[in-house]
């Protein structure tokens, strides 16, 4: 589904990502993690080619995503509140990303429905623009504008911070159910070690731009992180 492939990021002098290849089948719940500065943000926005690689390229569904649109009907992110439009109240965001992944307001509506848990009334109908919401209230409208469309990958950076813990154990079980659909492949970033190991099925470390562990994950996985990160 996605492969990398001699990717690297470079400013200046500094190289912030390198990555000789990395493989995330279709369908698989794949976790990132690694300190600040580690390249886990650098990797996603290359893969929503919101930056350009300093070398090499990946591959998204056979389409180079440095050199073509085409991965865009199919993938869908949320990395931080840029990905918002702060004028708009959360309804008219909902259906302009409806609208643009080709949703009428019904298909909308019928999603939103699913979500009341987790908005838990804090979302619709409260007739403020998204740049007046919390961080986690703006956090969630995004996460779940990242489902509208049925996309077949979804990356999701940091997506438990600013979160209080109710709804970070309802995001747990919307990335749960999300990764148990087969043909959706959900890349995570996270500080939370607790957390990614219970979404995901695979963890890679990164550490200064580099793939230090692969890891498939186990009853075992969250002791050999602990030790990994605390030296």
């Amino acid at each position: 589904m996605i492969t990398v492939n001699n990717l690297s990021k470079t400013y200046g002098a500094n190289t912030v990502l390198n990555i000789k290849s990395l493989e995330i089948p279709k369908g698989q719940s794949f976790g990132l993690v690694g300190n600040n500065g580690a390249g886990k943000t650098t990797l996603f926005s290359l893969l929503l080619d919101l930056i350009q690689p300093s070398t090499g390229h990946i591959i998204s569904n056979d389409v180079q995503v440095d050199q073509s649109e085409a991965w865009k009907p199919f993938t869908s992110a949320f990395i931080d509140e840029t990905f918002l439009i702060g004028y708009l109240t959360p309804e008219e965001y909902f259906y302009f990303i409806g609208e643009l992944r080709g949703r009428n307001k019904a298909d909308v509506d019928a999603l939103l429905s699913e979500f009341e848990d987790f908005f838990h009334g804090e979302i619709l109908g409260q007739k403020k623009y998204l740049r007046d919401l919390s961080k986690g209230n703006q956090k969630k409208a995004g996460i779940v504008a990242s489902f509208i469309g049925n996309p077949e990958v979804v990356i999701l950076d940091e997506p438990f911070a600013n979160l209080d813990p109710t709804t970070q154990i309802r995001l747990k079980g919307i990335i749960k159910e999300l990764a148990e659909k087969e043909e959706v492949t959900v890349l995570v970033s996270s500080h939370d070690l607790i957390h990614v190991t219970e979404v995901c099925e695979r963890i890679v470390v990164l550490n200064k731009g580099e793939i230090v562990k692969d890891i498939e994950t186990s009853t075992e996985t969250l002791k050999e992180l602990e030790t990994f990160f605390g030296g």
